[in-house]
């Protein structure tokens, strides 16, 4: 049984105490367990360190990860089975995000065709001199 590909956002916060190389290998854990599981890594963007909206566990900063995932889900189930139990990671939330994008897509081709339609209707003098020049010729 084939399951459908979806795409899923992971942002994680790292403690800022860590040290790099931990945060790396919590990277390539991800990225190892996603391949196995039968996903991809569409993309990574390593944040970096940043203020946090509130303090967690009396830290005041974070070291943020965003991971961009397209799988089945049963790799995400995992990954954030390893983020529960994982000590260098503060917080961390995933969202499937391609059914926004669908909707967002949608919407905007929707937008974009009402545009064009209205602006078919609407001709500047320039165009309809140019096309009386047209019908002339």
């Amino acid at each position: 049984m084939k399951l459908a590909k979806r795409v899923y956002e992971l942002m994680y916060i790292a403690d800022p105490d860590a040290e790099g190389e931990k945060i790396t290998q919590m990277n390539e854990s991800v990225e190892k367990l996603v391949t196995t599981e039968g996903g991809t890594i569409v993309r990574i963007d390593d944040i970096g360190r940043r203020r946090l909206a509130y303090p967690i566990n009396k830290k005041r900063e974070g070291y943020y990860i965003l991971f961009e995932i397209e799988g089945s889900g049963q790799e995400i189930a995992e990954i954030e089975r390893r983020m529960r139990v994982n000590d260098i990671v503060m917080r961390y939330i995933t969202v499937r995000v391609d059914e926004d994008r669908k909707s967002a897509d949608k919407k905007r081709n929707k937008r974009d065709a009402k545009a064009a339609k209205k602006a078919s209707f609407r001709k500047t003098s320039e165009q309809q001199e140019e096309e009386t020049a047209d019908d002339a010729q």
